[in-house]
């Protein structure tokens, strides 16, 4: 070899430089490419390596091609078309095998080795068979040491490669672009290396001739490749961004659509919580209550399909004097209670029981797989005895009890009346004094449905004008003649006839009508003396207020748009509320009586004996009247100390500069009596029945005329 003479070869420096760029670019593409095909996402992951393998093998080989341009001799070089093919073909294998190593994941010390002999082989063997392209006669002469080194190279450069994929997998994302770029630099260099190595191994004798120098070739060409191979790299590192910022976006929308659907999920479940559980206490409410019974039912039916025979209950369970407590110290005092009675029954029944919260103070339990009714019977005596400990509300003790109805289901039973069988036994057991249990009776339900259905025909009633109003006259003690009217409202029923107040205004209370018939009947009254002042007649008429119409917030508007619509006084109207509900509500009624007396409404206080005040409790209201309660006119005649106590209520009322009324009176003593002892007003059967207003104006006297008793 020393005694030959071979020809002066020379690189372009552009072109080398061309080709460095390229390597590396090509480096930088295959390690991001190396990302793709590791991530498990079935098709996607073999469509990377497919690709990736065409770009990554065609980047390397146009670096070797590129750098093949690079090369000069003094003689014209091309490079044949097939070889040059085969020289890619072998570079898109060696990068097959690359990149599938990368996919695989598998980093063992055999498969790195096999895998670097296998991609070194490739990549020498594009080197050497496009090489091979340049048809030299005579052939090229190699540095066999020289060519020893590019494979060892190659091999190197194969593992380091390898090595790289792995250290990416395991860099944190934020670190990810430095580290690619260091390595793609390494291995850009190290491809380069292998092909300038090989390249030194060759030598071109003196009068060496290219047979292909009309095929491939020239520096156009090399601009032509490098600059379509970078277009592609570019290209291809692009559609990778492009796919990261898809996936990352796809990612967070899958993200943000997951934490909807959390968030959406939470709220279904807090609405769903919320729909079906009583704020207060945190118990069932009536329509969880309901599901839970029918569920129940069925469960009953099933085992009585069985030898095995249990029972099924409801029971209702209101409080006994919650209302009072509740107005006297508040609406938190009530809410206490209620919390601390929700808690009290859980403590009495089983886990498997049901406790729900279906009114203001009133529960519903449902007991399952009770052997017989004594079992029943002793859960409801665990909770009357459980309620007869006072409650602690705000600092004080107080005692409330509560009345239970019991609705055992049979296998013939009606499911679905069980609650409104438990309910109306539960109204049984509060008139015989409350804290105490009644069971279900068939007469309880034909009462129950009596009461339904003139609540409708209540409702009805209000809207086809049933109701009148009946006027008591009140008598002068000193004068005996008329000095006013109570008005008393009747319902004219289409198929009962006459129904009395004691048997309807309960039913109003019960269902929310109260505060509807209350207006009517003050306006009604209003309207009816408005008409006896056109015939010449200046009546004052008395109306009873109930605690609802008290609560309302308009009730002193309503009565001033009803006495400035008729044109009246307000000393032409009398209100009265009963003792008990003046000393109960006792805020709302002096802000009530306050109200009216502005407006110049005269205010009463009716049955006053019967509540748990005194006088001197009375004093801060500004009432003008005390009406004396009926059970203590009737026994004025022959009981000394009924005597006593009107006597002394009639002077403690004057010190006031309260006048007295008797409501009540029936018999003449009873009239003497009472005007001995200087009541003022005499009400009762023994002047007058209420009557309709068209006889009230025949039935009253003349100013001058003297009354005379009713026979």
């Amino acid at each position: 070899m020393n005694d030959v003479s071979y020809l002066a070869s020379e690189h372009d420096p552009w072109i080398v430089l061309a080709s460095v760029a390229v390597a590396i670019l090509a480096s930088y593409v295959t390690l991001d490419l190396s990302l793709k095909v590791r991530k498990p996402e079935g098709g996607v992951s073999k469509m990377w390596w497919i690709a990736g393998s065409l770009v990554m093998g065609t980047a390397v080989w146009s670096m070797h091609f590129v750098g093949m341009l690079a090369f000069s001799l003094p003689i014209q070089l091309g490079f044949s078309h097939l070889l040059t093919f085969v020289s890619w073909l072998a570079a898109v294998a060696a990068s097959v095998v690359a990149l599938g190593v990368a996919s695989a994941g598998r980093y063992s010390l055999g498969s790195v080795a096999g895998a670097s002999v296998a991609m070194g082989a490739g990549i020498c063997g594009m080197h050497y068979i496009g090489m091979a392209a340049l048809d030299m006669t005579p052939g090229i002469v190699w540095d066999w040491r020289l060519v020893a080194a590019s494979a060892a190279i190659a091999v190197a450069a194969s593992a380091s490669a390898l090595m790289i994929f792995r250290l990416l997998q395991r860099v944190h994302a934020r670190r990810e672009f430095a580290t690619q770029a260091l390595a793609a630099t390494v291995m850009g260099a190290a491809i380069c290396g292998m092909h300038y190595t090989g390249m030194a191994a060759a030598s071109f004798p003196l009068g060496s001739v290219c047979l292909s120098a009309q095929e491939l070739g020239g520096r156009s060409l090399a601009a032509i490749v490098a600059i379509a191979t970078l277009m592609l790299l570019l290209g291809t590192l692009l559609a990778s961004i492009l796919e990261v910022r898809l996936q990352r976006v796809a990612r967070q929308l899958s993200q943000s659509l997951q934490e909807s659907n959390e968030r959406l999920q939470s709220a279904n479940d807090e609405l769903l919580q919320r729909a079906l559980s009583d704020p207060l206490t945190g118990l069932p409410n009536r329509l969880l209550f309901e599901d839970r019974l029918r569920q129940a039912v069925q469960r009953f039916t099933r085992s009585h399909q069985s030898a095995v025979v249990e029972q099924l209950a409801v029971l209702f369970v209101d409080l006994d004097g919650f209302k009072p407590v509740n107005d006297t110290f508040g609406h938190g005092a009530g809410d206490q209670i209620l919390i601390a009675s929700a808690q009290r029954l859980l403590a009495e029944v089983r886990s498997g029981d049901t406790v729900a919260r279906v009114g203001g103070d009133e529960f519903v339990l449902l007991l399952e797989g009770l052997r017989d009714v004594e079992a029943c019977v002793a859960v409801a005596n665990q909770i009357l005895r459980a309620f007869a400990q006072p409650f602690e509300v705000v600092g004080r003790q107080l005692r409330i009890s509560c009345s239970i109805g019991i609705a055992m289901h049979s296998v013939q039973g009606d499911a679905e009346k069980l609650v409104a069988h438990a309910d109306a036994a539960m109204y049984a057991a509060k008139r015989t004094g409350g804290s105490s249990l009644a069971f279900f009776e068939a007469h309880m339900a034909i009462d129950a449905a009596d009461h339904l259905q003139l609540q409708s025909d209540l409702r009805q009633a209000l809207e086809d004008n049933q109701l009148e109003l009946y006027y008591q006259p009140k008598i002068h003690g000193r004068r005996h003649r008329m000095s006013g009217l109570e008005a008393l409202v009747r319902w004219n029923h289409p198929r009962l006839g006459v129904v009395g107040p004691d048997t309807f205004i309960p039913l109003a209370e019960r269902f929310g009508l109260i505060v509807r018939l209350g207006h009517w009947v003050i306006n009604e009254a209003c309207r009816q003396v408005a008409a006896w002042g056109n015939e010449g007649r200046h009546m004052r008429v008395a109306v009873n207020l109930s605690v609802h119409q008290l609560r309302e917030v308009s009730l002193v508007d309503s009565v001033e748009e009803a006495l400035r619509r008729h044109g009246l006084l307000g000393s032409q109207l009398i209100c009265e509320i009963t003792e008990s509900v003046a000393i109960q509500e006792r805020e709302i009624t002096t802000r009530i009586f306050e109200g009216l007396a502005r407006i110049g409404v005269h205010l009463s206080i009716d049955d006053f004996g019967t509540g748990y005040s005194s006088l001197s409790q009375l004093r801060d209201l500004p009432a003008r009247q005390l009406k004396i309660d009926r059970s203590f006119v009737r026994d004025i005649e022959g009981q000394e100390d009924a005597r006593a106590v009107v006597e002394a209520v009639i002077k403690l009322a004057h010190a006031l500069q309260l006048t007295v009324v008797a409501e009540g009176v029936e018999t003449q003593g009873q009239r003497d009596v009472l005007l001995s002892l200087g009541c003022d007003e005499l009400q009762g059967y023994f002047y007058a029945r209420p009557m309709r207003a068209s006889a009230v104006l025949g039935w009253s006297l003349d100013a001058s005329t003297e009354l005379t008793p009713a026979r």
